[in-house]
């Protein structure tokens, strides 16, 4: 697995690739930390500890989804974490109440209401790939590069 760091609003997201399984993994207790604000790991490690209950209470598989992996920590050594990959990650930010999920919520709002669209009129989702495809296209035509 290749370990990585991405950052979120100036807030580090610990996340392993899995190239096998062609699947990244991030760290749930980092991404508690960043949505909730908390200052710091332990107490956003007590804060997912709670959000677990609550969500086998509700009968969520989320948790069961959830494994573990060595990644480093902030004192240097390999530590055991839990991770979600990228789909189990995106519903964990769907059950934590904050103005920072916000976004990733609507999001996921948008691209569920659209994908729904386009399965009762399978016309839309043609012409999204035709607009996607001459974009980019012409973005490399043009000689430039998006990230």
């Amino acid at each position: 697995m290749k370990s990585k760091i991405t950052l979120f609003e100036g807030q580090n997201i610990r996340r392993e690739w899995d190239g096998e399984n062609e699947l990244w993994y991030f760290s749930v207790v980092d991404i508690v930390k960043a949505l909730t604000e908390q200052s710091d790991f332990q107490t956003a490690r007590n804060y997912w500890k709670v959000l677990k209950h609550r969500l086998i209470a509700e009968g969520s598989e989320l948790v069961t989804k959830c494994n573990q992996l060595k990644m480093i920590a902030d004192d240097g050594k390999m530590r055991e974490t839990d991770v979600l990959d990228t789909e189990n990650m995106l519903r964990l930010v769907q059950s934590i109440p904050s103005p920072k999920a916000e976004p990733f919520k609507l999001w996921l709002a948008q691209v569920g209401y659209e994908r729904l669209e386009e399965t009762a009129d399978p016309e839309l989702a043609i012409n999204r790939a035709l607009k996607t495809y001459f974009v980019a296209r012409t973005v490399l035509a043009n000689g430039c590069i998006v990230f």
